[in-house]
């Protein structure tokens, strides 16, 4: 029996590096791919600094092998945005067969909500707050004062950026299923609305850069999130007078 246990862990763990590699070669495929259109993707995700820079100003790049490492973080950015549907269908693929028949059920369209969210996230960061937060940023550039962003510098800045309003974002998902857990409820949520606020400005301004308008552009959505996430705690979350949901032995649910 022994043996036998050994072995199924075994396979199971060939399975998951067969799974990973697959995912690193989807990776590397879609960077291969994205490496093509590199400056016409860089250019994309630069837009909002462009249009909010002086005329005849431009994104510079300070040492010599930067514009190149600078396209390649870009290209791998894209790769895995580009795999992302195949990695995240390899790890359904990995975790479904050791899930409860209602788990599943849940975590689909989970996954998927989530997804949506966390775009949703990101494209408010660009689309919304990067020209305010760019435009304010550069205002503080004077005659003899200009300034001149570099490729490295603004890559990095726009992508801890764009993760970051992609994962505060989640925050409803995250709430709701607290909610469906039975871990918080709709009146401890609404009792703590106060210092759910203050954390929100406290998380703003580490995530976002030392300016004003940033950070309350990311602080104000996340108080409408909040009030989102008491009404899917309303609606999804579990009633206390109410039993957890029993599965028996073999993964099928029982009433």
């Amino acid at each position: 029996m022994e043996e036998e246990e050994k072995l199924s862990l075994t396979q199971h763990l060939e399975e998951l590096r067969d799974r990973l590699i697959r995912c690193f070669i989807a990776v590397i495929a879609g960077c291969v791919v994205a490496y093509i259109f590199k400056e016409k993707l860089f250019e994309i995700l630069s837009r909002p600094l462009i249009r909010v820079m002086g005329e005849g100003d431009k994104i510079i790049f300070t040492g010599i092998p930067e514009a190149f490492f600078t396209y390649l973080k870009v290209s791998l950015l894209a790769g895995i945005f580009i795999a992302a549907p195949f990695i995240t269908y390899q790890f359904w693929m990995f975790v479904a067969p050791g899930l409860y028949k209602h788990e599943r059920r849940l975590m689909v369209p989970i996954v998927f909500i989530s997804a949506f969210f966390f775009v949703g996230g990101a494209l408010f960061g660009y689309f919304i707050v990067f020209p305010f937060g760019f435009k304010f940023l550069l205002g503080f550039a004077t005659e003899n004062i200009q300034a001149l962003p570099s490729m490295r510098e603004y890559l990095s800045f726009s992508t801890k950026l764009l993760l970051a309003f992609g994962f505060v974002f989640e925050l409803p998902i995250v709430i709701t299923f607290m909610a469906k857990l039975g871990l918080v409820t709709v009146p401890f949520l609404k009792k703590n609305r106060k210092y759910a606020i203050l954390i929100f400005f406290a998380g703003s301004a580490l995530l976002t850069p030392p300016d004003v308008v940033t950070q309350v552009m990311l602080s104000l959505p996340l108080m409408v999130l909040y009030e989102i996430s008491i009404l899917g705690a309303r609606i999804f979350g579990r009633n206390p007078e109410e039993p957890a949901e029993k599965t028996s032995d073999d993964g099928e649910d029982t009433e």
